[in-house]
């Protein structure tokens, strides 16, 4: 079978993610939402005092920031100069790394856990990031990772996409990659970490939340502050960007109250697993 080349994702996510303004647009609107996955994320990696632990994709240091308050050693790693900017100043007591969770520059078995708060969704092979991950743990060494749920249970990302599929420019697509939802998926989870050497595999489920008082801003939101969706929004042609935040706006009244301030459900699953 042939290899999937999605050489043209993994450069627009880098290149995107390295953007100041758009780093910085996450941070401010969607990181509190990344952060409530930090405690079940630690918990599946059973961290504690002394725990010598990886955070990779680290982007502004959420799940760093939460390791070093559980007494663990951490080390940072991400392909953002911006993201790693903002963690240094986020997370100034933990050592950050500039590379390539594909191609990690350590040693065979140097760390107790691996964790990815949300960063297999932003790499063209994630495959090789969970085997790069087993690489590096000592054995018994525990892995976990976040991402976010898919469209079969509420999620305004799933609604988001939905109606960008509804209603987007039809000729406007992103580069192919992975699937958002992939490792959502128990079936992909549990034969690909098998596959890279791991045991113990479980999955947990984390209702995490974004909380905005402007449903008439979510689109923006978005646009801004991510790279999958900003690229197919701000690729959009004016009229019909105006027709999604419309239906996004009316969607969120209709779908999660009619009055703000809103709550609106976006979900992650948290994959835990063991080195063997």
């Amino acid at each position: 079978m042939a290899t999937l080349d999605f050489s043209e994702f993994g450069t627009a996510e880098k290149e995107g993610w390295s953007r100041p303004d758009t780093a910085e647009s996450y941070a401010a609107s969607l990181e509190g939402t990344a952060a409530q996955s930090v405690p079940e994320l630690l918990r599946q990696a059973r961290i504690g005092p002394g725990k010598q632990v990886l955070d990779l994709c680290c982007g502004p240091g959420v799940v760093t920031a939460g390791l070093l308050a559980a007494g663990a050693e951490a080390t940072g790693l991400d392909f953002s100069p911006a993201m790693l900017q903002l963690a240094r100043q986020n997370v100034p007591d933990a050592v950050f790394v500039e590379g390539d969770a594909m191609n990690l520059p350590f040693e065979d078995a140097c760390f107790d856990a691996v964790t990815i708060g949300f960063g297999i969704l932003h790499v063209p092979d994630p495959v090789s990031v969970l085997q790069e991950a087993h690489r590096v743990l000592r054995k018994g060494g525990r892995l976990s990772f976040s991402v976010w749920h898919g469209p079969t249970i509420p999620t305004i990302l799933g609604d988001l996409f939905q109606v960008i599929g509804r209603l987007g420019d039809p000729s406007v697509q992103l580069p192919p990659g992975p699937g958002l939802h992939d490792y959502a998926d128990p079936e992909i989870v549990d034969t690909t970490l098998t596959k890279a050497g791991f045991s113990d595999i479980s999955q947990s489920l984390v209702q995490n939340f974004v909380e905005t008082q402007n449903a008439d801003g979510m689109v923006t939101l978005f646009m801004e502050g991510t790279v999958r969706g900003g690229l197919l929004l701000r690729s959009q042609p004016t009229e019909t960007l105006a027709d999604i935040q419309a239906a996004m706006s009316e969607l969120i009244k209709t779908k999660y109250g009619s009055n703000g301030p809103w709550k609106l459900p976006m979900p992650s699953v948290i994959s835990a697993a063991t080195a063997i």
